[in-house]
């Protein structure tokens, strides 16, 4: 969709860092954080890669635009989303001055991405090997991941990431995978029972050469956010 800017006045956009949790392209088995990338069709950086993303149309809140922009780039719709910051640089746009408000979506591995009309293709990549970026993207993808990775600390936000029923390992690998950093498997452990946000499930998955472990769910009745700073240590 065209916009017409105005020497004298911004522009308003919203963009989205979609995160995954996703195997890594010819590495079976090894999982890692990845963000979703449109390939733009139309000018300024047309052929590069950016967020899904754009302008905010009369009548549309916020995050309307964000959910918008996304179904129309990516086919994904009801994730959960919540507002980033507001990036303003005057000359972070070259068609002229535009503040763009940035949102981080969390998406399980199930969901399917197909590129919408407004992209020439969409593609998770991983957050330690992105290609050179549009805009000053690559600045919010940064300042998106060290967010989430604050936010793992102290909220239950990660279990967004995570299929609707997971393993406890399943659970630890993910935040250690976001988090960058190994976690002591009985520590954390004593940590997730003490935050009481899980649900102990009649199911039992197995894990390879070792007995089934247990199913769990995230109880959608806990608390949001979890009053405890750095719960996962």
């Amino acid at each position: 969709m065209g916009y017409s800017f105005e020497p004298d006045r911004p522009a308003l956009t919203a963009d989205v860092v979609a995160f995954s949790l996703r195997e890594c392209v010819g590495e079976a088995q090894r999982q890692a954080l990845h963000v979703l990338l449109i390939q733009r069709g139309s000018p300024p950086y047309k052929g590069r890669w950016a967020l899904p993303g754009g302008f905010v149309q009369t009548g549309e809140s916020l995050e309307q635009a964000a959910r918008r922009e996304l179904a129309e780039e990516t086919g994904m719709r009801g994730l959960y989303l919540e507002q980033l910051f507001t990036f303003g640089d005057p000359k972070r746009d070259p068609r002229g001055w535009t503040v763009t408000v940035a949102y981080v979506a969390l998406v399980p591995e199930t969901v399917a991405v197909q590129a919408g009309d407004d992209a020439a293709a969409a593609r998770w990549f991983p957050v330690q090997s992105l290609p050179g970026l549009a805009f000053d993207h690559a600045e919010i993808v940064h300042y998106a991941l060290q967010r989430l990775r604050n936010k793992l600390e102290y909220t239950a936000v990660g279990f967004e990431l995570l299929p609707d029923e997971f393993t406890l390992s399943e659970l630890q690998t993910a935040y250690e995978i976001v988090l960058g950093e190994t976690l002591d498997k009985r520590n954390f452990r004593r940590r997730i029972a003490e935050a009481n946000v899980l649900e102990e499930l009649p199911r039992f998955k197995s894990e390879g050469q070792g007995r089934p472990a247990r199913l769990h769910r995230y109880r959608r009745d806990a608390i949001k956010e979890v009053k405890a700073r750095r719960l996962f240590p």
